[in-house]
């Protein structure tokens, strides 16, 4: 699958992996978290639309991006998520890191939602309320998250997996859509602490975990289009805003080491990203 490194932020830094690289770094302040949508629209155009099928960007910051990218798709899609968040709040800003997951499903081929390896609170009372419930109630989207990071009664209201599971689950996941086109998006806070940093939460897969997983993808559906975010980079915002969400919001984090965190993450993107190279 033809790909390219889409620089918003200098998380991945220059060329991770020799993918040819477009440099939206003015952009990036501008875009990272949340925006409003007449300025999206501008970005989508002007930067998203002409790349390639695979794209790699920066930080989990700029996941509603994925929203964007997944519009450029004309034919009915799957939309299939990791990540350790659920990105379904349906509080404002509209186009954001959040709730993303709301306006992908505002575009007409995007039929379900399915995102896999969550681990945060946003499925604990109180969290919970501001998920999307009418779209969770259709079955448009369903989150299989870890059981080992919730309580007894989450875990059973969610049917959760569990790290001796999950494989056979996605499988079986999998059988219903033998055939049918695949969008994938990889936000890689989805990865263990161990072997990845990111500027979020971080769940339980490993990067061993999700090539496996988009093995399993290529080999039973079409998988048209994919993004690949979640890398740490420090926060630089354009307006008010932004910077008071990235102090209310962002998780406490150890003070960390960007070129330490560089080359941890590009180790884990050596390990994922030849499972798209044949698709």
């Amino acid at each position: 699958m033809e790909s390219c490194h889409l620089n918003l932020d200098d998380a991945w830094g220059d060329h991770p992996l020799n993918l040819p690289q477009i440099d939206a770094r003015p952009w990036g302040p501008r875009v990272r978290y949340f925006a409003p949508e007449p300025l999206l629209s501008t970005f989508a155009k002007e930067v998203l639309t002409p790349l390639p099928p695979l794209v790699i960007y920066g930080s989990g910051d700029f996941h509603h991006l994925s929203g964007l990218l997944v519009r450029r798709l004309t034919d009915p899609v799957t939309l299939i998520s990791f990540d350790n968040h659920p990105d379904w709040d349906v509080r404002p800003p509209r186009w954001a890191c959040g709730g993303w997951i709301n306006r992908a499903l505002e575009h007409p081929p995007v039929k379900r939602v399915a995102v896999w390896g969550c681990g945060n609170f946003e499925l604990n009372w109180p969290s919970r309320l501001f998920a999307n419930h009418r779209a969770c109630r259709r079955g448009d989207i369903t989150v299989y998250p870890w059981a080992e990071r919730f309580s007894p009664r989450v875990a059973a209201r969610y049917h959760a997996m569990t790290r001796d599971s999950w494989r056979h689950r996605f499988k079986e996941f999998l059988k219903g859509l033998a055939g049918t086109n695949v969008y994938v998006t990889l936000d890689l806070d989805c990865l263990r602490a161990g072997e990845f940093t990111s500027n979020w939460e971080q769940g339980l897969f490993t990067a061993d975990d999700v090539a496996w997983a988009v093995t399993q993808i290529r080999s039973s559906c079409r998988l048209l289009a994919a993004d690949v975010c979640g890398a740490y980079s420090l926060f630089r915002g354009e307006r008010t805003m932004q910077r008071l969400a990235d102090w209310w919001d962002h998780p406490k984090l150890p003070p960390i080491d960007p070129e330490a965190a560089r080359a941890k993450n590009r180790t884990a993107l050596a390990t994922i990203l030849p499972a798209f190279a044949s698709s």
